[in-house]
């Protein structure tokens, strides 16, 4: 039996595990290939009489996150179509979104996907019952609190740590604590955030400066968005959402560039740690945050023309 063959009766296996019992000769499996480096891993379109979804295997707190906030979404996520265990294993099954990533990003794609990422924080805002639930705030304190002790540097250290200080007391929400561009898949009328591996109710503008934070405006970066589309990102998300919970402009402008901060120094952080990382990215990243530390300190945090 070749290889195809048996991952199609394995992927039989789950689907009766979720009682939608097949056939593995009705199935078609393509698996998915990372965005990273090219390997297929453990998620795969499948197609069944003419009916396409996604089967993956959920990883970290995926399985917990659909389960308790995703599952009856109907908006900003794929739709859940089944959670199964088998073999020791947690498996997902959910709509296919005909779309692509954010990698490319046009203004369009943002939009949507800024619209997503509110829907879903608008409607746990501050939710209190499920604060335990998957990636919690106090565990993604201790491993924020770790990456500030590979800095080394005195003037990173004490802006971070005013990033810690900031993150202990704003207000939370669910959040998808990986939010880079290839988690999301813009259609043509919206756009769904995927891979849910780590997220809980963490400070409410994590999300957002992941999706940006990463981006650079030269065409052939891996993750371009225009500065212009970075700044409208940042109003947009403000005049959409944060604006109608009573937070100020410049308060909220402050907590997005001590964010900011935080994601540039998961490279300084890893160059430091580990002798055999990425070393030019250590260095581009130690740069990118010494540059933005040097515009917060110039910062007045003026609220212009926000997008409507």
């Amino acid at each position: 039996m070749n290889e195809a063959r048996i991952q199609a009766c394995k992927i039989v296996r789950i689907l009766e595990a979720m009682h939608r019992p097949c056939d593995a000769s009705e199935l078609a499996v393509t698996p998915f290939l990372s965005r990273e480096d090219g390997e297929a891993y453990n998620v795969w379109r499948i197609t069944q009489n003419g009916q396409t979804a996604v089967l993956k295997q959920a990883k970290e707190y995926e399985a917990e996150i659909y389960r308790t906030f995703l599952a009856e979404s109907s908006t900003g996520a794929p739709r859940v179509e089944g959670i199964a265990t088998l073999d020791g294993e947690t498996y997902i099954l959910m709509e296919y979104v005909e779309g692509h990533d954010l990698c490319k990003c046009t203004r369009a794609d943002l939009v949507k996907t800024l619209d997503a990422l509110i829907a879903l924080q608008k409607t746990h805002w501050e939710n209190t019952a499920h604060a335990e639930c998957g990636y919690s705030f106090e565990k993604s304190l201790k491993q924020r609190v770790s990456r500030g002790n590979f800095l080394k540097d005195p003037a990173l250290e004490a802006a971070y740590a005013s990033f810690l200080a900031e993150y202990r007391t704003l207000p939370r929400t669910l959040c998808h604590d990986d939010l880079l561009p290839f988690n999301v898949i813009a259609g043509a009328d919206r756009a769904v955030l995927i891979d849910w591996e780590y997220a809980g109710i963490l400070p409410y503008p994590a999300p957002l400066a992941r999706l940006i934070a990463h981006c650079e405006p030269h065409a052939d970066a891996f993750f371009f968005m225009t500065d212009e589309d970075r700044a409208f990102a940042i109003d947009y998300y403000y005049a959409h959402f944060v604006a109608e919970k009573d937070i100020d402009y410049a308060e909220y402008r402050r907590s997005v560039d001590l964010f900011l901060l935080y994601e540039y120094c998961e490279w300084i952080m890893l160059g430091v740690k580990y002798a055999d990382a990425d070393q030019t990215r250590h260095a581009q990243y130690r740069e990118k945050a010494k540059k933005h530390l040097a515009e917060m300190k110039s910062n007045q945090y003026q609220k212009g023309d926000l997008y409507e």
